[in-house]
């Protein structure tokens, strides 16, 4: 393990003295973000389908590459059946319960409740606490771990993800001293390459982000014209009658149609006006605030 986090760095040192910057300034993606989640950051191979993309092997040594990009949130067979989790679409995440510090500001109109499905699933990485390659069905056959699956106390397991064919030995989450030893402004020489992921690093401490488990509310301050779909309300742009990837929704998952991060963000992308995949995969544009404007009447 010692080498192999000897040879990245050195790899890292070789690229910073052939002139690459340091992480004082944020690296752009080199995902082309156009097409599929496979050329997003959400590519958790680091490899574009399209080639030409990042090497991954500096991270190699820090999370398994399972050469699939969907294997690292779903599967086919055998998917997490743990608590609230459990309502996810054939999720193949560890699942963890962390207790979430919530948004309480004054001018919060109704009550934060913990997150849903529709936020765990993204905060299962987002949050730090569960490491990015942390699956509980490996592709293929016998990398199937019941146990964890059905354990939501679980921590990472390392002894699981080890088994697969080409062990990493260390296995990262998003927070300080993990991904973010190179994934940071401040990494110095070991962030050279690294695009900065620090404001995507979103820990357990949830009062300054958008609020999250709080139900829609009503008034002359909202926009009231969302329909009802089954356990989705939302924003019908196109009057198909169905919630598209474009269009913001709330979920309701026991306590009314409520807020969550998948109201706002779809980790699969939605295009833009150049076919381009919008920033942190939102589902609405933010220029003009109309991402805003879309529930907010000011």
């Amino acid at each position: 393990m010692q080498k192999k986090k000897l040879a990245a760095i050195m790899a890292v040192v070789g690229l910073v003295s052939s002139g690459m910057a340091l992480s004082g300034t944020d690296l752009p993606t080199k995902f082309s973000n156009q097409g599929t989640i496979g050329n997003t950051r959400h590519n958790l191979t680091q490899r574009q389908a399209s080639g030409g993309g990042p090497n991954g092997g500096v991270m190699d040594p820090y999370r398994n590459d399972y050469q699939q990009v969907c294997v690292y949130c779903h599967t086919p067979h055998a998917a997490n059946q743990s608590g609230q989790i459990a309502a996810a679409p054939l999720w193949n995440r560890t699942f963890r319960t962390p207790s979430y510090t919530l948004y309480n500001q004054q001018t919060l109109t109704g009550t934060a409740t913990q997150p849903g499905p529709n936020s765990l699933t993204c905060l299962s990485c987002h949050d730090g606490q569960t490491a990015v390659d942390s699956i509980v069905n490996m592709p293929g056959s016998g990398g199937y771990n019941a146990g964890l699956a059905l354990d939501p106390s679980s921590a990472t397991a390392d002894s699981l993800l080890n088994t697969w064919r080409s062990p990493s030995g260390s296995h990262m989450g998003l927070k300080d001293g993990e991904c973010l030893a190179c994934h940071s402004s401040g990494a110095g020489a070991l962030g050279a390459t690294a695009t900065d992921f620090t404001v995507f690093a979103i820990g357990t401490d949830l009062t300054n982000d958008h609020p999250v488990g709080v139900q829609f509310p009503t008034g002359a301050d909202w926009n009231s014209t969302a329909v009802t779909k089954g356990k989705i309300k939302f924003f019908d742009l196109n009057g198909n009658g169905r919630p598209d990837k474009n269009e913001l929704r709330f979920y309701d998952s026991g306590q009314g149609f409520e807020v969550e991060c998948a109201s706002c963000h779809d980790p699969h992308g939605v295009q833009g006006a150049g076919a381009t995949f919008l920033p942190t995969f939102l589902r609405v544009t933010p220029e003009g605030s109309a991402i805003c404007l879309t529930c907010h009447v000011k």
